[in-house]
């Protein structure tokens, strides 16, 4: 809290002239720090700056000894935050989640070797949240009985119940290997299954052809689609049928459902009305329908870029259906809270397994992040394990990660938000990262408002869900979703566990690009267009929105990142 409010800006500490040695560093590259909250309440620590103006504050330095963040807000909420009564009393709650989720986490954690050896979906359920936001699993909605049902941390399997939606009120689309829900519904759910669909819609007296099937979160059933949609249920036009008997396990994004009893079939992705790091995670009618023209259109550019398909070989986890269900009012006011437009529907995205050689295997770029309860860090864990040198490993991290990133905004003026969720790092048999896939393209994928040559054949479907923004703000994506959001806490791990000076880090990031830049010497106008290497970057917010922007606030617009000054950037040199 204090490192990441303290990058914000939304407090400023300031040097402690009681310490002992008051604005001199210890050998650590820490010093002293004090912020006085109330009358007689002042906290200290040490800490030291990293890159993009960030804090690395050394927990046990901390004063009052406790270091409790619920008495920090008690102290500090109006006085130092400028919060008000509400935000306070929301933000102490979802704090409290957090803390109990990460007491969760902690009673079964498992050590980095352990973990290791884990396969992807298995992983997913030890990991701790984004770092950068303080109450990264508030999950406001959910009570505790829900978290240890429903959270990744308690790692259950579930069986999902699935619904039959009348077409009046729910519309399908699929890429064209999967034109129609028939395809769909044959790869997904036994004969057996379909037929026990089928015939629990024509028991009632319908005709099963006039409905589509899509599975439902429970949780979301109970809380939300039982009581908002009554009508429909009272009348058919909703009806709740039988599990598909696959057992799924919740992923990060808590909405989303990996299938362990057959892991080849898709992912589904559900709208889940539960407030968790800044929104509700619900989907939204418009952009459920556009993506699978998303992921037809980000393949496209794939296939038929040699560069892409051949070289860095990305994985892009299409998101190839989706059924989306209309509610009858709230669809049709679009003042009301967003969270009202986005209740019913279902998307099914590929699953990573099949697209991994032999011997490859998959892990999400957040986990690289995660430290044992022993202190050791699973990246040095991967390291060691690859036979590397520390330098080298990262270069490969590095030469994994960034060029199919870089060759998208550079020729396509196209940004994914390649943040730790999204991005997944692929490895050998050795542990040695070698190619990168990304998910979720229709809620994180961000085109140049620039007119570009390359994106005059966009269809009119994809351009119109498809977020646009300057080239300038464009390169924000990386800088936000990768460089600040994973690498900014993944270097200061490599210096202390690996002994990478965190400058060194930063050096090997940029002659990356560098080194893609050299590679396509024909795109020189798009690497001043969108640069990377300025010297200094917007400085975007995430616990500022909810602590000073939106707060807890209903509104008809999902919330998006507070931006608040600027930082150095260390891909920067003069």
């Amino acid at each position: 809290m204090l490192a990441e409010f303290a990058y914000e800006e939304v407090i400023l500490p300031e040097p402690d002239p009681e310490a002992e040695d008051p604005g001199r560093e210890h050998a650590d590259g820490t010093a002293p720090y004090r912020i006085p909250l109330a009358e007689g309440v002042t906290y200290r620590f040490r800490a030291r700056r990293g890159a993009y103006g960030s804090w690395q504050v050394d927990p046990a330095t901390i004063t009052p000894a406790t270091g409790d963040p619920l008495d920090f807000l008690a102290h500090g909420h109006a006085s130092v935050l400028g919060l008000s009564g509400d935000t306070t009393g929301h933000l102490l709650r979802e704090l409290l989640a957090t803390l109990c989720a990460d007491v969760r986490l902690d009673s079964g954690a498992l050590t980095a070797a352990e973990l290791a050896d884990l396969d992807y979906a298995e992983l997913e359920g030890h990991q701790t949240g984004h770092p950068w936001l303080v109450a990264n699993k508030g999950r406001i909605g959910f009570s505790d009985t829900d978290a240890a049902r429903w959270a990744p941390e308690a790692r259950r399997q579930h069986r999902l119940p699935w619904l039959a939606v009348h077409r009046d009120l729910a519309e399908y689309r699929g890429v064209s290997t999967l034109a129609t829900p028939v395809i769909l519904y044959e790869q997904e759910l036994s004969p057996d299954t379909l037929d026990t669909f089928r015939h629990a819609v024509a028991d009632l007296e319908r005709d099963p052809d006039d409905y589509l099937f899509l599975p439902v979160h429970p949780w979301q059933w109970d809380q939300v689609v039982a009581p908002l949609f009554a009508p429909a249920i009272a009348d058919g036009s909703i009806i709740h049928l039988t599990t598909d008997s696959d057992l799924r396990l919740p992923q990060q994004s808590i909405r989303t459902f990996l299938n362990t009893t057959r892991p080849n079939r898709r992912t589904v992705k559900l709208p889940l009305s539960v407030l968790n790091t800044l929104v509700y995670r619900g989907l939204p009618t418009e952009r459920t329908l556009a993506a699978p023209a998303v992921t037809a259109w980000v393949h496209g550019l794939r296939d038929h870029d040699r560069f892409l398909r051949d070289e860095a070989r990305v994985i892009l986890l299409g998101e190839v259906a989706s059924v989306s269900v209309a509610h009858p009012q709230y669809d049709s006011l679009p003042t009301v809270p967003y969270q009202y437009r986005e209740l019913l529907g279902c998307i099914w995205r590929e699953p990573i397994g099949p697209h991994l050689d032999p011997g490859e295997r998959a892990r999400t770029l957040a986990s690289l992040l995660h430290v044992d309860p022993d202190g050791r860090a699973f990246t040095a864990e991967l390291v060691e394990r690859s036979g590397l040198a520390a330098q080298v490993w990262l270069r490969h991290l590095f030469a994994a990660v960034l060029p199919p990133l870089l060759h998208f905004l550079y020729r396509y003026g196209t940004v994914f938000s390649p943040h730790g969720e999204n991005a997944i790092v692929v490895f050998d048999e050795n542990d040695v990262p070698v190619r990168l896939a990304v998910k979720d393209f229709v809620d994180d994928i961000n085109v140049s408002a620039e007119p570009l040559p390359e994106l005059r054949i966009m269809p009119t479907e994809v351009r119109e869900v498809l977020l646009t923004e300057p080239p300038e703000f464009l390169t924000q994506f990386i800088h936000s979703g990768l460089f600040v959001g994973v690498l900014r806490y993944l270097a200061p791990l490599c210096e202390r566990q690996l002994g990478v000076a965190e400058n060194d880090f930063w050096i090997l990031a940029r002659e990356e690009i560098l080194r893609h830049q050299e590679r396509f010497p024909e795109l020189k106008e798009r690497f001043a267009m969108f640069d990377l290497l300025t010297p200094r970057i917007e400085r975007l917010c995430l616990n500022r929105n909810r602590l000073h922007l939106d707060g807890y606030r209903d509104r008809a617009e999902r919330p998006h990142a507070a931006v608040h000054g600027t930082v150095p950037n260390p891909l920067h040199i003069p």
